[in-house]
């Protein structure tokens, strides 16, 4: 197979996950970060400082300490916080790399619009530069060591997702390939604001029944707002959708969860944060999701009610009750 060569563009966890990927399937991995301390720790002692620092990175690995002297691209990975997507993608466009493709890892809505990333691309790029938006359930930590994962590739350009599956396919990365990116994009984002709720449930103690009822009924809100935009129910079914809604909201290594615990026991949303301390994706797409779904006159009461707990207009415990009060309707609805 052709060796072909990547650009991660965030040197975090997950960026630096998804470039011991790529090289352990045949592939030159190229990896930048802003932070120039990180990309020379990298480049002289083949590990993260941060992340994982005692695991020796894949040898296909390198650096790109200048984005100038960059070669040909296969693609470029961005795999920044998504309210920045859009800022990095003008960067990238401003240094004169030519890249083939540009693939989303990251997870979000734009905040003050709801864009989605193929829809950021676009405005920055045009519509004719192939798009991916890749998306599963995957803790990068299990990821740099190797664990078994599968990861969803979505791409309305057949040739562009068939050759993110040959550069991402190994023998313990699995992708599957579907052309539904609007899908992929909203299970990504929104299975973070039910791993909110999740946490706020088992952070006032409601039970795993609780728990249960909240991830099914918040995978129906998702499923529902993705039919509206034109996103196929049976991805909703999938890695990106049910797969990585479990994950997120069951496993402790997920920032959202271990947000909305912290928020039903603190109170405030900037003391969860605090407590976290990282980056929580989620914050910012409960409230776009919200303003999308009054927009769109569409019914999605978990989301809205957990941004009112965020956004400080209710406590956990009334929003709980709103969410219990309401009338009784058939299950499909």
């Amino acid at each position: 197979m052709k060796q072909r060569t990547v650009l991660v563009i965030g040197a975090g966890s997950w960026g630096t996950a998804l470039a011991s990927v790529f090289a352990r399937a045949g592939n030159r991995a190229l990896i930048w970060d802003r932070k120039q301390a990180v990309l020379e720790h990298i480049q002289k002692y083949r590990c993260h400082p941060v992340f994982s620092p005692d695991v020796l990175l894949h040898e296909g690995i390198s650096a790109c300490i200048d984005l100038n002297l960059a070669p040909v691209l296969d693609c470029v990975v961005f795999v920044v916080p998504f309210q920045k997507f859009r800022q990095a993608l003008q960067q990238f466009r401003c240094s004169g790399i030519a890249a083939k493709s540009i693939v989303c890892a990251s997870k979000g809505l734009e905040l003050g619009t709801s864009a989605l990333a193929h829809q950021i691309v676009v405005e920055e790029f045009g519509a004719e530069v192939p798009f991916s938006q890749i998306s599963g359930p995957n803790f990068a930590s299990e990821v740099i060591n190797c664990c078994p994962a599968a990861i969803s590739v979505a791409s309305s350009n057949r040739a562009l997702r068939e050759l993110l599956v040959c550069m991402m396919h190994s023998t313990h990365f699995r992708p599957y390939l579907t052309d539904d990116v609007i899908g992929v994009e909203l299970g990504g984002a929104l299975k973070n604001v039910m791993a909110i709720a999740a946490g706020i449930s088992d952070g006032l103690n409601l039970g795993s029944n609780a728990r249960a009822a909240l991830m099914t009924r918040g995978l129906g809100e998702i499923a529902r707002l993705g039919e509206a935009l034109g996103a196929s129910r049976n991805t909703f079914m999938g890695l990106s959708g049910m797969g990585d809604l479990v994950l997120t909201c069951t496993d402790d290594q997920s920032r959202n969860r271990r947000f909305g615990l912290a928020l039903a026991r603190l109170g405030a949303s900037s003391l969860a944060e605090s407590e976290v301390g990282a980056l929580v994706e989620g914050v910012a797409s409960a409230k776009a999701v919200s303003e999308m779904a009054d927009r769109l006159d569409i019914s999605m009461p978990i989301s809205s009610e957990i941004w009112a707990i965020i956004s400080g207009a209710k406590s956990a415990h009334a929003a709980l009750e709103t969410l219990l009060s309401r009338a009784p309707f058939a299950e499909g609805t």
